[in-house]
């Protein structure tokens, strides 16, 4: 194990927790070296503080980043000082294992080693089937996408789905937060389960408590027989609570209880029933708006909030559009006994360049719409909806012009620092698009001078 840690508290408490298995613990101060440190030798886990991850002259997020894909089979923790939360989650969007909030108790910092060290096999095993057999997948589950970001996010679906931790999923209506919910169930060990959704926004708030937990016969007036709630009807399975933030202050107190105690009360009850349901849950608001306002109890957001996922909304993956459009056009050409071939390039244009404020899913009704109203085997402009009317089409793209005279070295600097500001500083991305390994990116940033 190395610890990458500015004291060497941890490092010697695991020293102490796991001497009698013999384990070999190693410190170092700065993340700086922790890519040296990884040339030349093999670690099974990386614990890395969120101070020395954000102290160090290395940017730490690239780090997470190439020990990625340097080391596949390393499992990466990342202890988080309170105020360093932020962190914690770009750091598990960038491929850490886990995170724990400091400060950690022996028995919280023995079960997280145990369960990365079980964990590592599979997720290891995993990575390189996946990595041998699909390149850049295109679709995983029921979910489409080529871009970077969905990229990103199918392999946080596997990543989640290898463990039985809570995972919330965060993103704009529309955006595919209940397909997320169901691939990981679907790609988990309880994928032989019951997979249980439940709109929490969209049950009347006094009878949320009842769908969830169940009640007991005569618990309130209209309750006539027991009826089981869906943490009982998910045991084995997962149960996907979405809207989260809309329940009340009395039910986040029993979804904490649930939580921590893994046993569920039946309203009007007294016994506990075991459950060992997976929470999946999801929000299309602000979490930390709501706990600010007092509207959600920061303690059950930082039980939910172990493994987030955010889902992309589709004017930052707008590449993905055409790709979407085709599968669309597929399904409405069947349901409506149609043979539309495709669309018109003005048309795709203003697709693209609309903002689709409600994501995948108002494309798919747009589609669906003029699939519809099609009476040839293209659509048109004139299909779509009006609000589509006034939108301009996306300007065709201009290139870099170089004077003749420019060195190559000069265009080659001149290219990255372009490709950079377009990724918005990803360096992953940004090696993607110039067709380079990060590696080789990272060489020519050092060789023009570029930070």
């Amino acid at each position: 194990m190395l610890v990458v840690a500015r004291s060497g508290e941890i490092a010697g408490r695991l020293n102490r927790l796991f001497r009698r298995d013999k384990a070999d613990v190693s410190l170092e101060p700065s993340i700086d070296h922790v890519l040296e440190r990884v040339e030349t030798e093999f670690f099974n886990l990386i614990f890395i503080t969120s101070d020395a991850f954000r102290e160090g002259e290395v940017e730490g997020m690239d780090l997470l980043e190439v020990l990625r894909e340097r080391s596949p089979s390393t499992q990466i923790l990342f202890l988080a000082h309170p105020w360093h939360l932020e962190e914690a989650m770009s750091a598990l969007k960038a491929g850490s294992y886990q995170y724990m909030k400091l400060p950690v108790e022996d028995k919280e910092l023995r079960l997280v080693v145990r369960t990365a060290l079980a964990e590592r096999p599979v997720l290891v095993q995993e990575a390189e089937a996946v990595g041998s057999k699909r390149g850049r997948e295109i679709v995983f589950e029921e979910m489409y996408g080529e871009s970077p970001p969905m990229q990103e996010v199918f392999r946080q679906i596997r990543q989640a789905a290898s463990t039985d931790m809570p995972v919330l999923l965060v993103g704009e209506t529309g955006t595919g937060k209940e397909l997320a919910a169901r691939a990981i169930h679907r790609n988990s060990d309880r994928r032989d389960g019951p997979y249980i959704p439940v709109n929490a926004g969209a049950i009347p708030k006094e009878l949320v408590a009842s769908e969830l937990f169940g009640h007991e016969k005569g618990a309130f007036t209209g309750a006539g027989e027991r009826s089981k709630g869906k943490f009982e009807l998910a045991r084995d399975g997962t149960l996907f609570l979405d809207e989260i933030g809309s329940v009340d202050e009395k039910v986040q107190v029993s979804l904490l209880r649930i939580i921590e105690q893994k046993r569920v009360y039946r309203l009007g009850g007294n016994r506990g029933i075991a459950t060992n349901a997976r929470l999946v849950a999801a929000s299309n608001e602000s979490l930390f708006d709501a706990i600010e306002q007092g509207q959600f109890r920061e303690d059950l957001f930082y039980r939910l909030d172990v493994f987030r996922i955010t889902l992309p909304p589709l004017r930052d993956r707008r590449e993905d559009i055409p790709l979407l459009i085709d599968e669309f056009l597929k399904r409405y050409n069947g349901d409506f006994d149609k043979d539309i071939v495709g669309i018109s390039p003005e048309c795709l244009s203003v697709m693209q360049a609309y903002d689709w404020p409600g994501n995948v899913r108002e494309l798919k009704n747009v589609v669906q719409r003029a699939v519809l109203v099609c009476s040839g085997d293209v659509i048109l402009r004139e299909h779509l909806p009006s609000r589509f009317q006034k939108v301009k089409g996306r300007p065709p793209h201009r290139g870099v012009i170089f004077e003749i005279g420019t060195t190559l070295d000069q265009m080659e600097r001149e290219m990255i620092v372009r490709t950079l500001a377009a990724a918005k500083n990803n360096r992953k991305h940004t090696a993607e698009i110039l067709g380079i390994s990060r590696r080789a990116l990272y060489n020519k940033l050092r060789k023009h001078g570029i930070k």
